[in-house]
Parts: structure tokens; C-alpha cells; sequence
């Protein structure tokens, strides 16, 4: 027993044990300084407003704040030119840490296209402009033929036919062929009208037989 106490309370083993704790503190604190490293522990960068900028200028803005940036959609903004920065996250103001990514969403670069409707002999100049409008197609003059009135002949698209289920680009201006002659009922009114002015004109005229009396 008091053999087995002297190698327990022996300086060799506290010491190794001692040396053992040192170097596992040691470990431990090099490991959550590498860490700290790694994950930017502590450090806080505010994400920049880059909306509005060009993709390329965006890009730049965010490296030169130690951030990088990955375009994941794109959408369609006329009024914007292509590639120009449509929204972002995280959003600016908000504090991440260094090298995080902020992903952006782009006006696209091509112009995206619209299934065009069966309109062409289907159905009236109103009716063809509300469909259209209501799908987002950009409408030009009007072109009037021969042919029924406000009746839609046919339908061009950058000065050529287009078929229904073709795609056209959104911002291409539609131009809808319609008929301007008068409808047949018009024609109609207007004959009947030209009749009866034609029999008041003749009721008019003095009777045959007081010409004759005179």
C-alpha cells in the first residue's frame, strides 16, 4: 500500500500529468484562435447597397468590402438596362462577416417573350387590344384595310405575320391589321335613308294634271 501511494504521489507522474493539461490547454486554445480565423469570429462588415448598379460595378463595390457576390435569378425591368443590380441579399445595412456572399438578382440580359394569343380573325379591335394588354405585349398603330370594320385581319410583329402560339419579344411593338370598311348594316341605313329621301323629293312635285290646267 505504501508502495502504491509512493508511485501515485511521484513527481515523475505530476509531472507528466501536469505537462499533459498544459499541452491540452494549449490545443484547445490554438484550435479556437484557428477558429476564430475560419469563421470571423467577432467581425462584423455592413453588406453595401448595391441596387441599381450594373452587375460588374456591384462586383467590384462588394470585394472592395471583402464580400463576394453570385447572381442566382434574373427578372425583366424595361425601364432598367441589362444587368443592372434588381435586388440583393442580404439586404444593405445588415452585418455579416467577412467573405460572405450576397446573392443578387439581375435585369436580364435578353429580352424575355410572350406566347402571342389566337386573335387574328378571332375577334374584335377592342377585345384583341385587352388581350393583349392584359398579357403585357407592347401595341403599335393600328393598320386599317379592307375588310370588315374593327375586325382583326391580322397581326405583325416587327413588320412581318405573326402566327397565334409564336413567341414574341415583350417589348416589340404589336401591330394589329383591322378592317375599316362600313359594316353592312351601316350600308343598310344608309340606302334606306337615300330611298326615303328620294320618295319625299318626288312626293314634292306638282301633280301632272294642274301642269296640264296651267
Amino acid at each position: 500500500m505504501r508502495d502504491f501511494l509512493k508511485k501515485i504521489f511521484s513527481p515523475i507522474i505530476w509531472g507528466n500529468l501536469l505537462a499533459i493539461g498544459a499541452a491540452t490547454v494549449v490545443l484547445i486554445f490554438l484550435l479556437w484562435q484557428a477558429m476564430s480565423l475560419y469563421t470571423h469570429h467577432g467581425e462584423k462588415i455592413e453588406v453595401p447597397n448595391v441596387k441599381g448598379m450594373l452587375l460588374e460595378d456591384a462586383e467590384f463595390n462588394l470585394r472592395k468590402n471583402n464580400l463576394e457576390a453570385e447572381v442566382v435569378d434574373s427578372s425583366y425591368n424595361r425601364d432598367l438596362p441589362p444587368g443592372t443590380i434588381l435586388d440583393q441579399t442580404p439586404d444593405n445595412g445588415k452585418f455579416v462577416k467577412s467573405g460572405r456572399t450576397v446573392f443578387l438578382i439581375i435585369n436580364s440580359r435578353e429580352m424575355p417573350t410572350i406566347i402571342m394569343p389566337d386573335i387574328a380573325d378571332n375577334c374584335s379591335l377592342r377585345e384583341a387590344q385587352a388581350k393583349l394588354k392584359a398579357l403585357g405585349f407592347k401595341l403599335g398603330k393600328v393598320e386599317l384595310v379592307h375588310g370588315d370594320k374593327d375586325w382583326v385581319i391580322d397581326v405583325k410583329c416587327g413588320g412581318r405575320h405573326v402566327a397565334a402560339g409564336e413567341r414574341v419579344p415583350i417589348d416589340v411593338p404589336v401591330v394589329l391589321v383591322v378592317g375599316n370598311d362600313v359594316d353592312v348594316f351601316d350600308e343598310y341605313e344608309e340606302e334606306e335613308d337615300t330611298i326615303i329621301e328620294t320618295l319625299l323629293d318626288i312626293s314634292e312635285l306638282p301633280d301632272e294634271e294642274n301642269i296640264l290646267d296651267e
